[in-house]
């Protein structure tokens, strides 16, 4: 294996581990979001939008 290639895939592995931890991320942020959306919701607390529904 060259330097270039070796170069090249150490690329490619750095950029799929950086995109691997944002999805993640975002992931675990979406069901915080869920989580905390489903408390304020428990408490009492409506969407604006469901006003329009009613």
């Amino acid at each position: 294996m060259s330097a270039h290639a070796l170069y090249v895939t150490t690329a490619y592995a750095v950029s799929a581990i950086a995109i691997a931890g944002l999805v993640l991320w975002i992931l675990a942020d979406q069901r915080a979001r869920k989580r905390e959306m489903a408390e304020l919701e428990a408490a009492g607390h409506r969407r604006r939008s469901d006003k329009a529904k009613a």
